[in-house]
């Protein structure tokens, strides 16, 4: 099968589960390709969550969420070790960030120092703690949610950890096709398991396989080109 076919079969997949926010499928999709993370700003209950729910099942990834709050420790998010008495050894727990799909929901409610620990995740994908480093994942994508509306008690994302965001999207005013307006979109899913209507379209191993093909490629050489010109605008003098 080849390249388009499969982000189609994908693209798809997901709209069973999420109606009409077909670009922020797409756009997901591209971000996947260019092993890039995403930033995604909108209220709650608008689907984000699903969305990242649909998209690891539908490639059969692992997925994880993490609710960041003022008193999470960056331990929590990447691992701590723990004193094994039976054998009088230090043994590594691992954390949330070993996945393949994180969902890092409410980031800007968590402090700077919490933040940070997501720095290496996104950039050097590996965690490196009690000078031991290990490789996360292979693929590793991280989707981050914030609520643009209530900023108080929140912590804004530095511009080092915005340049780690391959995109930021705003799913706020997704219209439904015409042709489903006729019912609420909640009746166009199962009703207590919307997850039943995804099923596994195939298994993701190398994202720029995904990339292989015209219009994703495309778009690939694009978000480059934008990526590129946006950090060279931003270290001029």
């Amino acid at each position: 099968m080849g390249a388009m076919a499969t982000a189609a079969r994908l693209r798809q997949n997901i709209a069973k589960v999420l109606v009409g926010k077909e670009h922020v499928i797409d756009l997901m999709l591209i971000a996947l390709a260019c092993e890039g993370h995403v930033l995604l700003e909108d209220v709650p209950g608008t689907g984000k969550t699903m969305l990242a729910k649909t998209l690891s099942r539908s490639l059969q990834l692992d997925f994880k969420r993490v609710q960041f709050t003022p008193d999470l420790l960056p331990s929590d998010v990447t691992g701590v070790s723990v004193f094994n008495e039976a054998t009088a050894q230090f043994e590594f727990r691992k954390g949330p960030a070993f996945t393949n799909v994180l969902l890092a929901d409410e980031i800007n409610r968590a402090t700077p120092r919490t933040q940070a620990a997501l720095l290496e995740c996104m950039e050097e994908r590996q965690v490196t703690t009690d000078g031991e480093t290990r490789p996360l994942a292979d693929p590793f994508l991280v989707m981050a949610t914030q609520n643009p509306i209530e900023q108080e008690g929140t912590f804004p994302l530095p511009e080092a950890q915005l340049d780690r965001f391959l995109m930021r999207l705003a799913a706020v005013g997704a219209r439904i096709p015409l042709g489903r307006r006729r019912r609420p979109p909640a009746t166009s899913l199962c009703a207590s398991k919307p997850l039943d209507y995804t099923r596994a379209r195939c298994q993701c191993t190398r994202p720029r396989d995904l990339a292989h093909g015209g219009a994703i490629c495309a778009s690939w050489r694009s978000c480059v080109r934008v990526h590129s010109g946006c950090r060279a605008h931003n270290t001029r003098p």
